[in-house]
Parts: structure tokens; sequence; C-alpha cells
């Protein structure tokens, strides 16, 4: 069913969602792009000379997110022009400085954070292209608060982070013309991305939960756009994430991306998990990437978390200012006998400062010997949303530490030191340089690089060093008490991790931070600094570039086109050789031909999977109009038992396979023939007990078993744990029928034992040569299956000895359902076409039967008109 979110998005192009007015003026912008723009529709440079040849283009990365690394500074009067600056401590600013390729360019598109009045955009637009290579996206002012502290704020921030709107109070509810603003706001983004980009060789990475909709835009206007997107937030588990209304049209939207990166690896998980639970979408790994196939493309799963610049935090520790303040600060604290823990957090409820505050105030209230001498500061930068919870973490805040203050303070002695105005970098920096201990106890928390400055400022310089009274390098040393809940906590591997709920598990952390050993800081410390070091943001920036140019290197060996309206728009990607099944090709090939064989695979194939595995009566006509053809040899295979297939099957001339292949016969009153030698199956008895076993602890899952086959079917399980189960289930089969004649394999949603040297390849050998035998090579072989068991038939008919059993004039069609890798050439959409097609070629049988084609009739129209007569 089509969403009603959203789902046309020429409304938003046209204006339908309050975008505002039109963009500026692109002349200006578009004659100072740097790269040739070769799409139709946007501005072309002059072609080069003929007789110069043209350089090669200058790679470039296109960085969208939703603010600019940029400050804008308001003139002071209207005949005065904007000024700019750089945001140093932008993290996009970083990409650009810290890249090991020096020839990359970036472009960065985004908001400012200033507003610009509509008469001044296009000189503020040009300006920021001239001079910093920055397209700005212009927002009206209500659309951009819906979709900023609306949409992003009230309902992705809250639930990324865990809290669900279960009251009007806590978290929002959802709007929907909150959602709309959020995707009117992303189709802008895609309008800027257009302006500058050169789709045949740029890359294009887009950054965090604001702009999660923006790749379906960019993939709808270019097919083979290089996308990357990474996401900064956490990504909640799917049991959160599914009660987002919108959660299918986003997550289609980030599927859009070549590249989708997260800082942890449960991020990624959870994302996975959501992917296979709402979309039916299986991960793999390959070669150590995680992937998954959507449409025939793959979507690789980047799983690495952003560093901190290294040169800015080298630089401002050498800054005199910053030396000064190290001094103010030893003197106010170490000067007095006093040891510094510090908290830097933003005053928000996802930090956990109330939680920090509990677990100083238990602190001293353990540890008398701690009063007088230890001090928090805690560092509160302004929240960057608004509303009733940051007013309410304020208030707590205030209240806390007045409370700790008056209960353990003394004269000259405050253990809590709230600093609740805004500090500049270098101003943050000494406060690390000085602080025995950092303590970040968020509740949840993207990555915080917190932990990854505190350490960087801790091994200092010679001249902090000297300031602090450090005669030997050995004896720098840092000591974290970090959140489970925080991104960098994984990598930070010598840090003393806590609960941050635990109030008393934090407090007994914090105290075994300040006590352990001198040697043993020192150790935590180097091993902290090295991590710190080489993964910096250069290396997480380089990281992503490298793999998403690996993603994308075969984009131009496929062929594309798009499929589905509004957000539900995906691009189709298969290989150059791996086409659909036309029925005018196949219809010409079946005309001309002699002698057929053709193979069907039932269960997927001829009928959908479903709860009632019988034949239509339909499909059953269109069996016996194929098989009524003496050109034709028709079979059948399938993992049902004889009984089931005789009964369903009232065709006289239509041969079968039953159980995967180890009966056959040719005929409805022949006798069934086994593929192998009579197999022993009492193998039977040591894995049945093994399969009640995962079914009786696996709900939903069942067993059939069949004369030769068992099957374990979890079709109707929990994905997650019935794939899972699975897995265990076949290792644990294979050791205890090591050395049983038996093969045990894991299909779509099944488990299946059955006797060694039964397949489906095998089928079609055996059928080919008993064709051969009778003099009777076919000059025409259709294939068709929907799943792993089939591809041994599409890979014997496409081998060499498979053309010694046909004639030298043959046509092969090797046909899977579905568009996926396979080893078949072709493919057809879902069973209706397939029946469709099979309908065709009855049709065809018929008319060449009677020699008179009916008239104003055509079997290709069949195929067109799509539906069953």
């Amino acid at each position: 069913m089509v969403s009603s979110s959203y789902s046309n998005l020429l409304d938003l192009a046209t204006g339908a969602a309050d975008q505002g007015p039109p963009p500026a003026s692109l002349g200006a912008l578009r004659r100072r792009l740097p790269s040739l723009v070769t799409t139709p529709g946007l501005i072309e440079d002059s072609p080069a000379s003929p007789s110069t040849p043209s350089p090669a283009p200058r790679p470039r990365t296109i960085v969208v997110a939703n603010h600019l690394p940029i400050h804008a500074h308001r003139p002071a009067s209207p005949s005065q022009p904007w000024t700019f600056s750089w945001d140093e401590d932008s993290l996009l600013r970083h990409l650009q400085k810290s890249s090991s390729s020096p020839s990359m360019e970036f472009i960065y598109i985004g908001c400012l954070r200033e507003d610009v009045p509509p008469a001044d955009q296009d000189a503020v637009a040009q300006a920021l292209l001239d001079s910093y290579n920055c397209v700005p996206a212009f927002l009206h002012a209500d659309v951009a608060a819906r979709y900023y502290h609306g949409f992003c704020k009230q309902h992705l921030w809250p639930l990324f982070h865990y809290m669900l709107p279960l009251t009007p109070d806590h978290g929002g509810r959802f709007d929907r013309l909150l959602w709309q603003a959020y995707v009117s706001t992303n189709k802008v983004f895609a309008d800027k991305v257009l302006e500058v980009i050169n789709p045949d060789d740029d890359f294009v990475w887009v950054h965090d939960y604001h702009l999660m909709v923006l790749p379906t835009f960019l993939r709808k206007r270019f097919n083979r756009i290089k996308l990357g997107f990474f996401l900064h937030s956490p990504f909640p588990s799917s049991e959160i994430y599914k009660t987002l209304p919108v959660r299918e049209e986003l997550l289609r939207a980030l599927l859009n991306s070549d590249l989708i990166g997260f800082h942890t690896f449960d991020y990624a998980r959870h994302f996975l998990s959501c992917c296979g639970r709402m979309l039916g979408l299986p991960y793999e790994s390959k070669r150590g990437h995680i992937c998954l196939e959507y449409y025939g493309r793959t979507v690789s799963i980047k799983i690495l978390p952003v560093g901190v610049y290294m040169e800015q935090l080298n630089t401002v520790l050498a800054l005199p200012e910053t030396e000064a303040k190290v001094a103010e600060l030893m003197e106010t604290y170490t000067g007095n006998g006093k040891v510094v823990m510090l908290g830097v957090d933003d005053m928000d409820i996802f930090k956990g400062i109330s939680l920090k505050l509990l677990a100083m105030e238990e602190l001293l209230r353990q540890h008398p010997e701690w009063r007088g001498k230890l001090v928090l500061v805690q560092v509160a930068n302004p929240a960057r949303g608004r509303g009733k919870n940051v007013a309410g973490v304020q208030e707590e805040t205030y209240a806390m530490v007045q409370r700790i203050n008056e209960a353990y303070g003394a004269p000259g002695y405050d253990p809590v030191v709230l600093i609740d105005q805004p500090l500049q970098f270098y101003e943050r920096v000494a406060y690390y340089v000085i602080a025995e201990v950092c303590l970040v106890t968020a509740v949840r928390d993207g990555m915080n690089l917190i932990p990854y400055e505190y350490v960087a400022s801790r091994q200092g310089n010679d001249k902090l060093d000297r300031i602090l009274r450090l005669c030997k390098p050995e004896e720098k040393k840092s000591m974290l008490v970090v959140s489970e809940f925080i991104g960098c906590s994984p990598s930070l591997s010598g840090a003393i991790r806590v609960n941050p709920w635990n109030i008393e598990a934090v407090a007994d952390a914090m105290e075994s931070a300040l006590v352990l050993p001198e040697r043993e800081k020192n150790m935590r410390h180097d091993k902290h600094y090295r991590y710190v070091e080489k993964h910096d943001v250069g290396y997480w920036a380089n990281s992503f570039l490298q793999d998403l140019e690996r993603t994308c290197k075969d984009h131009s060996q496929r062929r594309c086109w798009g499929i589905g309206f509004g957000l539900r728009f995906r691009v189709v990607s298969l290989d150059l050789s791996f086409r659909k099944l036309a029925m005018e090709h196949i219809v010409q090939a079946y005309r001309r031909s002699k002698k057929r064989a053709i193979l069907l695979d039932y269960d997927g194939t001829l009928m959908p999977q479903a709860i009632s595995k019988s034949p239509t009566a339909k499909s059953v006509q269109i069996l016996n109009s194929l098989c009524r053809d003496k050109q034709n040899s028709v079979f059948l295979c399938s993992g049902f038992t004889r009984s089931t297939l005789h009964e369903w099957f009232p065709c006289d001339n239509l041969g079968m396979a039953a159980e995967h292949g180890y009966y056959m016969r040719l005929k409805r009153d022949a006798e069934w023939e086994t593929c192998i030698p009579a197999a022993d199956c009492s193998w039977m008895q040591i894995i049945r007990p093994v399969m009640d076993l995962y079914t009786e602890t696996t709900d939903g899952s069942i067993i059939e078993q069949r004369d030769t086959v068992l099957v374990w079917n979890y079709e109707d399980a929990d994905p997650d744990f019935g794939s899972c189960q699975a897995k265990e289930l076949v290792d644990h089969l294979e050791s205890v029928v090591t050395n049983e004649p038996v093969s045990v394999k894991s299909t779509v949603h099944s488990v299946e034992a059955k006797p060694q040297g039964v397949s489906k390849g095998l089928v079609a050998r055996r059928m080919l040569a008993t064709l051969k035998e009778r003099d009777m090579r076919p000059d025409f072989v259709l294939c068709i299956g929907d799943d792993r068991s089939d591809e041994d038939m599409f890979q014997f008919i496409s081998s060499a000895p498979c053309g010694e059993d046909l004639a030298p004039t043959a046509e092969v069609f090797a046909c899977t359902v579905g568009r996926k890798p396979s080893k078949a050439k072709y493919y057809l959409d879902d069973t209706a076409e397939v029946v469709r097609l099979m309908q065709g070629l009855a049709y065809v049988s018929e008319e060449l039967a009677l020699q008179i084609p009916a008239e104003g009739e055509d079997p290709e129209d069949l195929w067109c008109v799509g539906e069953l007569q």
C-alpha cells in the first residue's frame, strides 16, 4: 500500500509544501563551477578547443549537511556586504583540512545559522561560492522551524535516543505537517546539489538525520550517482524504530545510498535488523564488508567512529592563551590542593548531567576524605534544541548543584563548579589539561568526542609539561569514566565503563579513577592516545571516501532504471548480461523450434509462496495444454512428495521430479524411479530429534517430513531468531551426521536434509539424457526456478556438457524469478509473469496445432495485458 505521507514528490517541487521564495539566481553560480556539467538541464562550460586536450577533471566531493561550516556576520548597515569566516570547530571543515588527497576538492551545501533577507541572498550565495566553495540553502523561517525544531528535534532526535512519545509532554507526537516540512526541505537541498554536481565524476556525502530522505531525491535524478550517507546519531533498535509512522519511507530513502556509515556496530546492527524485519532484506558479509542487496544494487555498511582533528588540537595546545589559562587554573585548583574532575556536556536530557551530579554527591557521602579536595567542574554548553525538556534539565541542574554545594561545601570550597556559559575552544582545552579525570555519563549519545579531546589534550607539549611540573614523558596520564551508551565507548578499552543509571556504581568508578596506581594511569593514557592519534578525523574521512569509491566502481557496468513513486522510489540495477525475458523473443524461438524441453520449479515459480500450496485450476490447464503439444517435453521439479504431486497434477504427459529430484517419472502412467541408487534413510532417526529440539525452542517453526527429505521451516518465526537458530541447526546437524550419506543445506526460511547427490541439476541431466537416447534432442530449452536449489539446473543447462544433449542450433533460456544474483541469464519479476509466459506458450502450441492463428489476436498481447483471462 502506498503511504499517504508525501508520496507525490512533484508537489514539493512546485511549492505545495511552502518551500518559500525561488532559489537565488544560478547564472553567476554556474559560471563559477570548476567542473564540467554534462547532464541535460544544467549549465555546461564551453567545450575545449579540438587542438587542446581536456585535462582530467579534479576529483570532487560534495558534502551536504544541515549547516555550512561558516560563520556569517550580519552587516552593520544595509549598504555594507555580509562577511564570513570558517567555523574552525566544525567537523565538515576538518574533512577538507585533513584529507589525504590534496587534489580533492570539497564543495559544501547547507544552511547558514543567520537568517539572510531575500534581497541579499543572491549576493551572499555568490560570495560564499567564490571565496569558500559553499552553496547555501535558504529556507523560509517558518519552514525551517517546522523542519529543524519540529520534525528533527521533536521526532527523530528523541526517537533515535530511545525516547517514545508516550504522552504529549514526553517527546513529540507525530505531526504530518512537520513531516511535510522535513521532506520539502530535503528537496531544497537536493535542488542545490543538482546545481553543482557533475554526476559522472563527483561523490556526494550526506551527513546526519536531518537529511535522511535526500538520497531518494538524488537517486531519482541520477540513477548512478555516487552517494554516501553517514549517521552521526544512534540508530535505535527495531522495537523503538518501528513506532515511527514513516519508518519505511526513511529506510528506503537511506537504501538509495551506496554506502551508509555508522559509528558503532550496535547502530549498524539495529539498522540491518530494521531492514530485515520491515523490508525483508537479509544482509551478508563480503570479504569483510557488510552488504545489503536492494533491487540489484549493493548497499554497503560502514562501521567507523569519527575522530578528532589532531592538527587543530596541537595548534590550540601551543597557543599562549592556552598556556596562560592552564597556569591560571593550576593556581586556582591544584595550587590549593584540589583535584579536578571534568564534565563537558550539552544541556539536554540525554547527556546525563543530573546522574553525574548524583554520583558526585554519593561519592562525597561515602568518602569523606575527598571533601574539601575533590572538585567537579561541569561545563554545560547551551542546548541545541528548545522546549520544556531543556528548561527542565536546566532547573534540575541548578537545584542539584546548589544542594551539593550547601551540603558538602565550605568557605573557599565548592564541590561542584557549574560553567553554563559558552567557552572558547582554548579555554575548554585548558580545563582538559588540568583535569585528573574526565566524566561522560550520557544516557544515550551518537559519538561524543569529549573523551578523545581530553586524551589528546592530556598528552600536551613541552611548555605545558613545565606548567604542570611533569618531568618525564611517562608521567603523562589520563583517566576516563564513560557511559556504556555512547558511541566512543567501544574504542576506549582502557576507560572505566559505567551504567549511568547505577548511581552507586558510577560513584565507585569515579573513586577508582582517582586512586588507581600511577603506572596504571600512564599505561591507559598511552593506549588511548595511540588510538586517538591514529584514528583522527582524517583517517575517518579518507576511509569512508575510499569505501564509497570502491562501492561505486561498477556503476558504469550496470543497467539501471527507476521504479516506484514518491519516497518509495528505488533503482533496479542489473548486470549487463542479465536481462528480462521478453515475450516476443521467446515466442519467436518457440515457434521455430522442433523439439522443446521445459523444466519448471513449482513452489515460488508457478505458485507464489503462500499458506495454500495447491495449484490453481488455471495452472493445471496451462500445463495440460503444453503437454498436449507432441513437440514438448515438460518436466516439473518440486520438493513435495510423490503422492502430493500425483494428486495435484492430473496431466498425462507431464514429467515430474519429487523431493528435489530423488524420485522422477517421465509420464503419469510411468513408474517412479530414483535418480540415484536407493538411499538408506536411517539418518532421519538421528536428525529428527535434533530438529524437534529446535522446533520446541523456536516459536513459529515446523518440521516437514517426506520420504527422503526432512525440512525445518521457520518462515513464521521471528526473522532474526529464526535465522540464528537455522545457522546453529546446520552446524549441529553437520556434526551429528558426519559419517552419514546425507546433505544438510540452508535455504530461504528453511533447513533441508536430503540424501547426498540429489539435486535438480541431476534431474535436468537425466531428462536431457533420456531425450537424447530417444533421438529427441531439443533445440529449445526453457528452465525457470526461484531459489538456490534451482541454481543447479541453471548451471547444468548452461554448461558445456549439456551441449552434447542438445541440438546444434539449440536456444537455451535459464530464467530466475525475481531480480537477484543468479546463474540464470534471464529473469521474470514474479510468479504472475511466469504464469502469463506459460499461458502465452500454451496459446502458441494450440495455434500451431490448428495452423490457424486466431483472428485479431497475438500471443504477445497476453504478456502486455498482464491478466489471466
